[in-house]
């Protein structure tokens, strides 16, 4: 079902059966007339006014998740948190030991073609160990609410 009004009449709503379209908005338009017709459109519509003019109106989302829904939500922001927690865990190390080695780059001794190929692979190991790290501390944030959401979730009625 869509619902559509006037910018003149907000308060007339007019319903019809399906999803906003032109076929809809035509038999809203015949509607429209209809009230026209009986008199009972408190405002004048200007010559030209046509189905697209029309002005959808969306029912307003309820933003107010469920109990059950909230702590699922929770479990699986926790979930992710965990998972990026071992990523960055598992590769910190290696991308330590990279970020050594730039340090050759800075320095006036020659380098070898290989110790070159070396690290651009490292590169690669740093680059994903500082997103993984980023996403981590992103997540930790929004961890901190979903752990709120289980404590209320997770006490007893009685406490």
């Amino acid at each position: 079902m869509v619902q559509y009004t006037l910018a003149q009449s907000p308060e007339i709503i007019l319903h019809v059966p399906g999803r906003d379209s032109n076929k809809a908005r035509d038999k809203a338009m015949d509607q429209l007339m209809e009230l026209m017709e009986a008199g009972k459109l408190p405002t004048e519509l200007e010559d030209g006014f046509g189905p697209q003019q029309l002005i959808e109106v969306k029912e307003p989302q309820t933003t107010a998740a469920s109990g059950e829904e909230e702590v699922t939500q929770a479990v699986q922001i926790l979930s992710n948190l965990a998972n990026l927690k071992l990523k960055v865990q598992e590769s910190k190390a290696e991308a330590l030991e990279v970020r050594q080695t730039i340090d050759i780059l800075f320095s006036d001794r020659a380098i070898a073609e290989s110790e070159i190929a070396s690290l651009k692979e490292g590169f690669k190991v740093l680059k994903s160990f500082a997103q993984a790290n980023l996403r981590y501390q992103e997540a930790k944030l929004k961890a901190e609410d979903a752990r709120r959401v289980l404590d209320r979730a997770l006490k007893s009625p009685d406490s």
